[in-house]
């Protein structure tokens, strides 16, 4: 066997265990709300789960998420009642209070100077980009711009807690909270937006296995029946 089949063999034995780690972990994700309070997350591994998350794409590269981490014992048990005493909120290592910035085109000379440095583009193009991203955010009507954020928030929260659990950390997705007393409790102003909450942690009891529609009910090839 040739050095060239040889290397060629690895690479899909390598590429086979990627997609049979990410399967794993796809398919052992769930939605805990029980977890081990004496675990504790270090700051050092919650920067790098969520630095790892901000893989994920986001329109013109904008990256509207930010990220409120609550580890703070006595902050948990203030939000607690904001999240209708959904007993997570305190028990997990973390909430990281996920937040869409409405203005996030203000930082696009920031995200594209970043991509000049690497070499993904010329200061000409950035400049371009920098120009007409700016324009075009500045203006949209408030609810298209809001959806747009919540959009790129949501992409980023499901790379969040796909990449907890491939460290072996659960978590869940909470909608159900009251957003005007998290924007008071932490006085956050009107540019940002909570989307979710995401209380992250070890689990003290697995989430509960749930179904899905079958694939035939929600998928239509070349129009819709």
């Amino acid at each position: 066997m040739s050095t060239t089949q040889i290397d060629s063999q690895v690479n899909v034995q390598m590429n086979e265990g990627a997609e049979a780690s990410f399967f794993t972990v796809l398919n052992g994700r769930r939605s805990v709300r029980k977890y081990d309070k004496d675990v504790a997350i270090s700051e050092a591994e919650l920067r790098e789960i969520l630095e790892i998350a901000t893989k994920s794409p986001s329109s013109s590269n904008m990256q509207p998420w930010r990220f409120l981490v609550v580890t703070d014992p006595e902050l948990k048990q203030k939000l607690l009642p904001i999240a209708f005493n959904q007993q997570q909120v305190v028990e997990a290592a973390a909430v990281i209070i996920v937040l869409g910035d409405l203005e996030m085109y203000n930082l696009s000379e920031n995200i594209y100077a970043e991509a000049v440095a690497a070499g993904y583009m010329t200061e000409e193009v950035a400049s371009n980009f920098i120009a007409k991203s700016t324009k075009m955010y500045a203006e949209l009507p408030a609810e298209r711009l809001k959806e747009i954020v919540v959009f790129d928030t949501g992409l980023v929260a499901m790379q969040i807690m796909l990449t907890a659990r491939a460290k072996g950390y659960d978590t869940v997705p909470m909608g159900g909270y009251n957003r005007d007393q998290v924007k008071e409790l932490f006085n956050i102003s009107d540019r940002y937006l909570p989307t979710l909450l995401l209380p992250i942690g070890k689990a003290a009891a697995e989430g509960h296995p749930t179904t899905r529609l079958p694939i035939d009910e929600v998928t239509f090839f070349n129009g819709l029946k």
